[in-house]
């Protein structure tokens, strides 16, 4: 399974030509991709209209969707606990996406270079069609 971030998301809506949106379109086609309500959050709250929340939320709703429970944010938690005894402050949301990713054994799909500094967290690597196709 591979969680797709919020930095994922926004060109594959704003940008239909855009090498993220053939990534998610992939990973939709394969059953690989699967939703979690931060990064929900995080789409919604950006949107300037309620038209447009309602699209991401009609185009979302079918989708794979992995709960927060009480031990991911006690892993979330647990993780900042230690990142920041390394100097390392990352966002709330960032680190509930990161636990869920470690609760369920799937990658994170990102742009954000910082989710590179989360331990034993599997980054999703775009599988790029060799050259002259």
């Amino acid at each position: 399974m591979v969680i797709a971030d919020t930095s994922v998301w926004i060109p594959f809506f704003n940008q239909p030509a855009s090498p993220e949106k053939r990534e998610i379109d992939a990973l939709i086609d394969a059953d690989r991709l699967v939703l979690v309500g931060v990064v929900l959050t995080e789409l919604v709250q950006g949107c300037r209209a309620s038209s447009e929340a309602d699209t991401i939320i009609s185009r979302l709703t079918g989708l794979r969707f992995l709960d927060t429970r009480f031990s991911t944010w006690r892993r979330a938690g647990e993780l900042s606990f230690s990142l920041r005894r390394k100097g390392v402050t990352l966002p709330l949301s960032d680190l509930v996406i990161a636990a869920l990713a470690l609760e369920h054994r799937s990658e994170v799909y990102t742009l954000d270079p910082h989710f590179e500094q989360i331990p034993g967290l599997a980054l999703y690597a775009v599988r790029r069609p060799p050259r002259g196709r």
